[in-house]
């Protein structure tokens, strides 16, 4: 293999749609968007996009996504009223850009 070139990654092998995988893999754990990625092998954009979807479409199974906020790592502030499920870029406090990510989980 030439410098530079990467063996092409294999998605793994599903049986149900990846929202549904996604679903029945937070209803056991509590992952980062981030973690999610990794695991399935999806981009990290991607994982947010099944979140917001499976936020919406969830509620009909008495379910709920549990999100645990974000949080500056330098100040300690909670972005607890953060709308968007994505991970924020700096904090409004003290302007800090070490941001723990947000945690889902489905109860």
């Amino acid at each position: 293999m030439g410098k530079g070139r990467k063996e092409p990654s294999l998605p793994i092998e599903r049986r149900e749609t990846i929202r549904r995988y996604i679903s029945a893999v937070l209803q056991e754990h509590t992952l980062s968007a981030k973690d999610m990625s990794t695991y399935l092998r999806i981009p990290e954009k991607d994982v947010y996009e099944h979140l917001e979807h499976i936020r919406k479409t969830i509620s009909k199974d008495n379910y709920r996504l549990v999100v645990v906020p974000a949080q500056c790592e330098r100040c300690g502030f909670a972005f607890r009223k953060r709308g968007r499920l994505s991970q924020p870029g700096k904090c409004p406090m003290c302007h800090g850009s070490l941001i723990l990510p947000p945690l889902f989980a489905i109860r």
